[in-house]
């Protein structure tokens, strides 16, 4: 053998080891692949539900949400109207008020003086009363005298 068959054959025999440690090297990364892939199958399978959940609890969460919404738009209208009720029974109490203190002023006023001339009188009545019998009396010891 000369030197070149023998390089011919040593490079053969390298070549085929070369291929041979490559076929294992490809064997190797199949074999992880389809470990992968039933490790991706596994999780597909696990978390499918929980994306439904998830889903669903999105979906449960939105109409939450939007009835919230609903619910803050009607309290702001009931808001409003009691705001617009108060500043208009603001307003009414303000115009009673304004419309009623001075004939009420008045009324008790008239009420008061009323009452004062009445006492008034009914004291001058018993003054008068008094005086009378006091005369009358004065009158009969005078004629008693007499």
């Amino acid at each position: 053998m000369t030197a070149g068959d023998l390089a011919i054959v040593l490079a053969a025999v390298l070549l085929t080891l070369g291929f041979a440690a490559l076929i294992v090297v490809l064997l190797r990364v199949l074999d992880t692949l389809r470990s992968l892939r039933l490790e991706v199958d596994s999780l597909r399978r696990e978390t499918g539900p929980l994306l439904a959940e998830l889903r669903a609890s999105t979906d449960e969460a939105r109409y939450a949400v939007e009835e919230a919404r609903e619910d803050l738009d009607r309290f702001d209208r009931v808001l409003g109207s009691a705001e617009a009720i108060s500043g208009a029974m603001a307003n009414t109490g303000r115009m009673t008020r304004m419309a009623l203190s001075t004939p009420v002023i008045k009324v008790a006023a008239l009420a008061t003086g009323t009452s004062r001339a009445a006492q008034r009188l009914k004291r001058d009545q018993k003054r008068i009363e008094r005086q009378s019998r006091r005369n009358s009396s004065s009158q009969e010891v005078v004629r008693k005298s007499r």
